[in-house]
């Protein structure tokens, strides 16, 4: 690989983000890495990441990271990030909530993580689209949402927003 590409697929939940990611990755590689962010709390989202697991099958090599994506080197693979949602709380609340730390945290394993030449393929939600947040909390973390896609779409080669299972590509 002498190049690298950023992808950044964004929509709400069920929208078909995850499985339109996986069958791009698969469409740049054999055997590509799903780095997943997630914090496995409960026994519904534990049954979520194990349907997912089974739909990508033997083919995907799966890393687990929550916060420091910068500390794993993917030169030369196709690497999907599901979720940046689930990487943004992770820091999010590590940080006691501070949004303006949070996201120079986050910009800054961005900017590690992808330094070197790989496909990598970034899953975000738009939580944003549905309305203002009830509490303070809720509205911070939406504001660092938006901030940090919009960090990653000024990056990205290509941003895709997904809609009832369609991927519509705007950039």
């Amino acid at each position: 690989m002498d190049d690298k590409r950023i992808v950044l697929i964004t929509g709400g939940q069920r929208s078909g983000k995850s499985a339109f990611s996986e069958s791009l990755a698969l469409e740049l590689s054999e055997n590509p890495v799903y780095l997943a962010t997630a914090h496995v709390m409960d026994d519904e989202f534990r049954d979520r990441v194990r349907i997912h697991q089974e739909r990508r099958g033997e083919r995907w090599t799966t890393v687990e990271e929550e916060i420091h994506l910068g500390r794993h080197d993917m030169t030369g693979k196709t690497v999907v990030v599901d979720c940046v949602t689930m990487w943004i709380t992770n820091v999010f609340f590590s940080n006691g909530e501070d949004v303006g730390k949070s996201l120079e945290i986050l910009k800054k394993e961005f900017t590690e993580f992808t330094s070197r030449q790989a496909n990598y393929i970034f899953v975000s939600n738009e939580i944003g689209s549905g309305g203002i947040g009830a509490t303070a909390m809720q509205r911070k973390f939406t504001d660092l949402q938006g901030w940090f896609n919009q960090f990653i779409a000024l990056k990205a080669h290509e941003v895709y927003l997904t809609v009832a299972g369609i991927p519509v590509k705007i950039k």
